[in-house]
């Protein structure tokens, strides 16, 4: 039985197929075991027997064929009757249906196909991405995205989902960082498990639940320069302490696959790593799932030819030839080969030649056929095309209002002076900015088959939450070009319509701004050498700001950027993220005050781009920063060294304090336990919730240690004047380590526990572990 190990949390997980039943686990009690095993439908015994029967039926060839995964552009009809393993990014249940119905009618051994799909954050009813779901922290949020996402995709016949996206990172430049849940692997790992639940529920045979497939494994979030696809290095450590422990509870929770990674680390590319794959995930972990390259992956690791390639992509340099790398991904645990065929090709070849081995072949066929019964598909093969075509089925009243309080609900409050907001929904409004009037980019990247008509954008949102006047300005514009074709110097590159936005504001009672990213700018391939806002918008945020009237600036964006310039001359400024179909509502929620914002930042904001990497947990050094002295760990052109927005941080429209850390006992054997405990209060004069969060410091250990590790976080719902107690327990999972040997210790000594809700947290108390 899989236990998910994360302790001091609260983990609430949807363990039916209902928008409201859920188990809330209690904040720091350990995890119900048998509420958080995965239900396997049929007795894996029975599945296992049924496994062995049909790998005796098959040929060499048609195992080959399980092992083959092509995209929608590639398939063929031949492929399906030959006994193709899976299909991914095909959404028309029609062609669906005809090609499993040549699979299982016309194949040899009547095998069905798995069908896949990126649903990210969202099929149809599109959610905040990841990095803005994570600012809820709110495993609700989470769980609810995947669960809706899950059923729209199930209902075209998509089977597999490439979600979640569990990669930990301290890269603001990556595009990729808006689909994970930033920089902390315990706030990673409590989003990715309830994920992983939302999706799959009990059992992933019901027909309106997905398998997920966990990515990018392992290290793809901390790129060389940030730039997407690079390489990554790091220690044995830091591996198992900062990257793998999202990826860990996302299988404790019950993933049943996994995606590897395009990057190389410590030299040895994602998809043919055996330390990684099969030492640690398949050995280590127990994991019985399988394991699918990602796009081209397995041909990437082949060294390119001196001149033109001739066998399409290729790069690191770990094999010489397609049959080198396809046996070289095969052998170290890879089971499933997008795109490339290297192993589908080259397969009998590479058996005669004992380089991969007929044991080593069927395990991977084996995994994912088993994944395949699990998922009920020899049984109910076939999408109901009536149900698909239903517009019913899809972008539902109830899904629309879960996916506006889940935009609103991961909002993040950065600067509110003199309580600027909220702002009153009975004045006349000014809507400005080239993000304004946006059905399209409020959908944010993995925008899975949301459609921008069906989206509000925020000058609806104002609209409609408004009783007074509103009125639109553009301002500029932003390119929604991709590259190469795009070019930096279109976005809002004049100044031409500031006149009339400056107008527009003047003539306003109030004005909301909505300036940042399109979508285009976050996502895969898309790096940023700057996290300025891009363009002249700064200008136009001073511009609108100099008229005086109250201001709040809103964000669209997938990363953290460099606002230095925006909090200095915008009173308000409200983190909103890509917030999915219900942007407009979302934000108009908060701006007037309908919802009070309770977002928390899951990843650092720096001053500036020289910061970067920048994070809360970092390592101490023994000349830490100081910027009074010089010979020190400082930048010399920057008169602080914090970040502009710490990890965890968020502002309200009340106050909160958090008082009162206590500990249950001074001393904790390494086998036993810690119940720290705090008190939130609302200080203010309104109702609002509040994130208490716990974090750790071992000051000394045989390996230096984080300066704060979070380790228990719970959102905390008061009334004006009102209190509660939180409490969190804490064990060796808390407070111990991995060693550069691989090795998990927990060492005797003083800890370090600190109490809050931001991580610059200072109420501190100690406990000792004892041998």
């Amino acid at each position: 039985m899989r236990r998910l190990a994360i302790s001091g949390a609260v983990l609430a997980l949807t363990l039916t197929g209902t928008a409201t039943a859920s188990t809330v686990l209690a904040p720091g009690r350990a995890p119900d075991e048998a509420a958080l095993a995965p239900t396997r439908g049929p007795a894996d015994r029975s599945i296992e027997q049924r496994i062995d029967q049909l790998l005796r039926k098959m040929t060499t060839a048609e195992k080959l064929q399980q092992v083959q995964l092509l995209s929608d552009g590639q398939v063929t009809d031949a492929d399906a009757k030959a006994g193709v393993g899976g299909v991914f990014s095909l959404t028309d249940p029609a062609k669906i249906n005809r090609l499993q119905r040549i699979a299982v009618r016309q194949s040899r051994l009547h095998i069905p196909i798995l069908f896949a799909y990126d649903t990210i954050h969202g099929y149809r009813t599109i959610f905040p991405v990841p990095l803005g779901a994570a600012s809820s922290f709110d495993p609700d949020v989470a769980r609810a995205d995947a669960r809706i996402g899950a059923r729209e995709s199930a209902t075209v016949g998509i089977k597999q989902v490439y979600s979640p996206m569990v990669d930990v990172s301290h890269e603001p430049r990556w595009g990729r960082i808006v689909e994970g849940n930033g920089e902390d692997p315990y706030l990673g790992s409590v989003m990715a498990a309830a994920r992983v639940k939302g999706a799959q529920g009990r059992s992933y045979r019901a027909p309106d639940r997905v398998v997920t497939s966990v990515k990018h494994y392992v290290g793809y979030g901390q790129p060389e320069g940030g730039r997407d696809y690079n390489t990554t290095d790091m220690s044995e450590q830091r591996l198992r302490n900062l990257y793998l422990p999202p990826f860990k509870a996302a299988i404790d929770a019950g993933a049943d696959t996994v995606m590897c990674s395009f990057n190389s680390i410590n030299g040895v590319p994602g998809c043919a790593n055996p330390y990684t794959e099969t030492t640690i995930l398949k050995k280590q972990w127990g994991f019985d799932g399988f394991i699918e390259s990602d796009y081209t992956a397995v041909a990437e690791t082949r060294a390119c030819p001196p001149r033109t390639p001739d066998e399409g992509p290729c790069g690191h340099g770990t094999a010489a030839d397609g049959p080198s790398a396809g046996a070289a991904a095969l052998m170290a645990g890879t089971d499933s080969e997008m795109v490339s065929t290297y192993i589908r090709d080259y397969g009998k070849q590479l058996l005669a030649q004992h380089r991969i081995t007929k044991s080593r072949l069927d395990d991977a066929v084996r995994r994912i056929l088993r994944v395949k019964f699990r998922a009920g598909l020899f049984e109910h093969p076939y999408v109901d095309q009536s149900k698909a075509s239903d517009p019913a089925s899809f972008l539902t009243a109830a899904d629309r209002r879960t996916a506006r309080t889940a935009a609103a609900r991961s909002m993040v409050l950065l600067q509110n002076e003199d309580a600027t907001l909220p702002l009153d929904p009975s004045a006349d409004t000014a809507v400005i900015g080239p993000l304004a009037d946006d059905q399209h980019d409020v959908l944010g990247p993995w925008w899975g088959q949301g459609r921008d008509e069906d989206a509000v954008s925020v000058l609806q949102g104002v609209r409609d939450g408004s009783t007074g006047t509103t009125t639109y300005a553009k301002g500029c514009s932003l390119s929604n070009e991709e590259p190469p074709a795009y070019d930096p110097a279109d976005d809002c590159a004049s100044d031409s319509g500031f006149a009339d936005a400056v107008a527009t504001a003047q003539a306003a009672d109030q004005v909301v701004l909505v300036v940042g990213e399109t979508r285009e700018m976050s996502g895969e391939a898309t790096t940023r050498s700057t996290l300025d806002l891009p363009g002249r918008q700064e200008d136009l945020v001073d511009a609108v700001a100099a008229t005086g009237k109250p201001v709040v600036v809103v964000l669209l964006n997938g990363r953290p950027l460099t606002l230095s310039g925006v909090v200095a001359s915008a009173p308000a400024v409200l983190e909103a993220w890509f917030p999915g179909t219900e942007a407009g509502h979302a934000v108009s929620d908060v701006v007037f005050g309908k919802v009070n914002p309770s977002g928390k930042l899951p990843v650092s904001f720096p001053q500036t781009l020289g910061q970067v990497p920048i994070y809360y947990n970092h390592e101490p050094t023994g000349r830490p920063c100081d910027v009074t002295q010089k010979y020190v760990s400082r930048y010399r052109d920057l008169r602080s060294c914090d970040p502009l927005f710490p990890f965890g941080f968020g502002l309200s429209y009340t106050t909160f304090s958090v008082s009162d850390l206590r500990l249950s006992r001074t001393t904790m054997p390494r086998t036993g336990r810690v119940v720290a405990s705090m008190k939130v209060t609302n200080t203010g004069d309104v109702a609002g919730a509040d994130v208490a969060q716990l974090y750790l410091h071992d000051p000394v250990a045989s390996i230096s240690q984080p300066v704060r590790r979070l380790r228990g976080f719970e959102r905390v719902a008061l009334q004006p004047g009102e209190s509660k107690v939180v409490r969190f327990t804490l064990d060796a999972s808390d407070v111990g380590f991995y060693d550069n040997r691989g090795k998990f210790v927990v060492e005797p000594g003083t800890i370090e526990v600190y109490a809050g809700d931001d991580s610059t947290a200072t109420l501190r108390r100690t406990f000792r572990v004892t041998r």
